[in-house]
């Protein structure tokens, strides 16, 4: 077992094995993460090459140095949806998630395995490449064979929420607040899908879709 397999099942056992969250899972039919568990339902080779490949092909994106890239687990949206409000046990503050009443059920990932492995960034801060227009408009998307916009949703987005546990992304108790677009979601009413941790509660708006500032966020990622 090399270096990354190793920091991962460690990274992952450890975030998904707190107290509210085994809960969550448990009763929510789904299967405890243990590393057995990982080590027999995942490609970790190709978790891996997907990592290195996310990594060197956004290299020379704004505030790359300051994103990392890994492994992040997507629950299954018939037993935990992460696209939409959770309870408020499983947040870092005890507060109301706040979600657009306009908002769709939102994409979710293909297939019926009660966990998806996704590689994406995994830390505070996704690279910033613009506006959801200019994401939009790219042609500078593909990664390991796959359009890295297609997996920036509402739903991946959620997973990461709760897989970074007590340090959420997008907050404004982190060195810098930002907010992550969901360039894998149709515009609703002419408004771009975004999620945001502020003032303690997790947020899931929309907001123009030309607003291109620094704090405006995206996360590339791969379906493993």
């Amino acid at each position: 077992m090399n270096n990354f397999v190793a920091s991962s099942l460690d990274r992952l056992v450890t975030a998904w094995s707190t107290a509210p969250l085994t809960a969550l899972i448990r009763g929510r039919g789904l299967p405890a993460i243990t590393r057995d568990y990982l080590l027999n339902t995942f490609d970790w080779q190709r978790a891996e090459d997907a990592t290195h490949a996310l990594t060197k092909h956004f290299t020379n994106a704004r505030f790359a140095d300051e994103v990392e890239y890994g492994v992040l687990l997507v629950p299954n949206p018939a037993k935990l949806d992460t696209r939409g409000p959770l309870p408020d046990e499983v947040r870092p503050t005890p507060s109301p998630d706040v979600f657009d009443e306009r908002l769709p059920a939102g994409v979710a990932l293909p297939g019926d395995r009660p966990w998806q492995l996704v590689v994406s960034v995994i830390g505070s801060y996704g690279p910033s490449l613009g506006s959801y227009n200019d994401v939009i408009a790219s042609d500078d998307f593909v990664v390991d064979g796959q359009d890295t916009r297609q997996w920036m949703t509402r739903q991946v987005w959620g997973a990461r929420v709760l897989q970074c546990g007590a340090t959420p992304p997008d907050c404004e108790h982190n060195e810098r607040w930002t907010f992550t677009l969901f360039p894998g979601e149709e515009l609703v009413d002419g408004q771009a899908e975004s999620g945001t941790v502020l003032k303690g509660k997790v947020r899931f708006r929309l907001g123009k879709p030309d607003r291109g500032i620094g704090s405006a966020r995206v996360a590339p990622a791969v379906l493993v």
